[in-house]
Parts: C-alpha cells; structure tokens; sequence
C-alpha cells in the first residue's frame, strides 16, 4: 500500500549529506532533516558507510538536536550489506548479511597491505562488516591521494587475484577459475570500496521498502553524488513510484534516464544537498500555511 501525501527521502550520505573534506555534517542539515521526518517524510539513508559513521557523525548529532518522540530513521549501510533503525532512544538492532561479506583472510591482507605501502595517504576501516575499505586520511590533499589510490587498488586486485576471487574495477574485469565475477573494487573520491556485486544502491533501496512496510509513500525523491547513486531511483522507478534523483555533483556526468534528475545550480556536494533539503522544508512549509480549502 503506498501513502501518496507523502515524500520519502532516500540519501546517499557522503556528499549530499556529510562533507567530503570534513566528513561532518552541518547542524543545518541535521534540523531540516529532524523537520521534515517530524512532518511524517520517511529519512533513510542509503550509504556504502558504516553504522559506526551513521552513528556518530548522523544519530549523535540528531540525538543531540532532539528526535521528536514517534520519528524513526532507517540507515541502510555498506550498500545494502548492514541496516539499522533509530529513535530517540538511540540504535536499534543492527542486521549485517553475512552472506555478502568478504573472506576475513582477504580482509587482513588489505589491512597489511595499507600498513606496508600506503598508510600515508590512507587508512583501512575497522568498523565494515560486509565490505572492506580504505579511505583518504583528512589531512591529506586529495589530488595526493587520488595519485595513490590507483597503485592501491592495482595491489588489491592482484591480492584478489592471489585469493582466487572473481572481480571487476571500473571497465576492467578479471573472473575466477569458474569464469565467475564476484566481486568489485569500487573507487571513489575519498575511498575505495572492495564488496560483493550483490552490493549496491539498488538493493539499499529495496532494503529501504521493506524497512517501511506497508507505509510507502508513493513519491520519492534520491539524492547522491556518484553515478552509482542513480541506482536508487533506477530501481523505485522500475517499481512505479514517483522519482526523481538529485545528483549533487553533476559534472562527472548526467546520465540519460526515465525520470526527472533535478541539480541545485551551481552548488555541489554538501552545499547542494543543504540547498534541497531546505527547499523541501519550505516546501513543507508552504502547504502548512495555505488556507483551508484553498
């Protein structure tokens, strides 16, 4: 059953939502997202992060801005790999699909592998339960970084290799004995993520349905920052809700899709996504102010 007076929020974290230079997110972003949960929009994130990230750098800072008593917030993280729900009353139990999770031997060599060669530019993330990642120390400049996350992952696809595993990266695909392609090495601006292809947006947001249950709205906005993002509103529009994506950096390339993709002028990152959401709460606002019957 869907609930057509309603918009649901599906958000990419990383980006539209947290900074990618200071991975925080502004108080600003934190209030609109509280107002509009607080008008009954269903809020879920859709992120490769960890819960650990969701709750320190989302919950926390809502927990501190006051979530109102009734409003739940679902994070879908590590790509669909590991979910959870929040309320005032903190975290609820976290869910991780053990079958998507990568062999905790390839886990460790990753782990050596940053310690021996690149543990000046990045560090390995001990809080992922389904996929393994790296990610920029902040400190760093990013064009430092980007320079050294091409040997990086050269490294971890022949570590892949030497375990057997199936994987792709980028256009390049190397299957396993069987001819199979298991896995990904999936590089980002800051990170560079090594999951199942099970793994993704899509399945996030499938996740994210069935979080809501029988209360779906009927219209949905995503937002995100990666052309991977467009998988959320790919798979709500093959579903027959009403989406459209927000993409926050649209210069690396707007894809040709069925749906509206809507930007925010000139802004990118988490500029723009602090842009839609208070255009949303003024939104909100308006209706709330029209006269009756009007």
């Amino acid at each position: 059953m869907t609930s057509p007076e309603l918009t649901g929020l599906l958000l990419d974290v990383d980006g539209p939502v947290a900074s990618p230079v200071s991975r925080t997110v502004r108080p600003a972003i934190i209030g609109d997202l509280l107002t509009l949960a607080a008008a009954g929009w269903p809020v879920i994130f859709n992120t490769g992060r960890s819960d650990a990230f969701i709750r320190s750098e989302v919950m926390a800072p809502m927990l501190a801005a006051g979530i109102p008593e009734g409003v739940v917030f679902h994070a879908i993280c590590e790509k669909g790999g590991v979910w959870f729900s929040f309320d005032q009353s903190g975290a609820g139990e976290l869910n991780v699909d053990e079958s998507l999770a990568l062999p905790r031997e390839f886990g460790a060599g990753i782990r050596d592998l940053v310690a021996e060669k690149y543990s000046d530019h990045m560090f390995f993330d001990e809080t992922k339960y389904a996929m393994v990642s790296v990610e920029q120390h902040i400190e760093v400049e990013n064009t430092d970084y980007l320079a050294e996350q091409a040997g990086f992952d050269a490294d971890a696809l022949a570590l892949m290799r030497s375990f057997g595993m199936g994987v792709c990266r980028l256009a390049h695909h190397a299957p396993d004995s069987d001819d199979n392609i298991d896995f990904r090495i999936d590089p980002t601006i800051i990170s560079t993520d090594i999951e199942s292809v099970r793994l993704g947006k899509d399945l996030g947001a499938e996740r994210a349905l069935g979080l809501l249950g029988t209360a779906i709205p009927a219209r949905w906005r995503t937002v995100g920052d990666s052309r991977t993002d467009y998988a959320m509103a790919d798979y709500l529009h093959e579903h027959g809700y009403d989406v459209a994506h927000v993409d926050v950096r649209p210069a690396d390339g707007v894809p040709d899709k069925p749906y509206p993709v809507l930007t925010e002028g000139q802004l990118t990152n988490d500029d723009a996504g602090a842009a839609f959401l208070a255009g949303c709460v003024q939104s909100l606002q308006a209706v709330s102010e029209e006269p009756a019957g009007s």
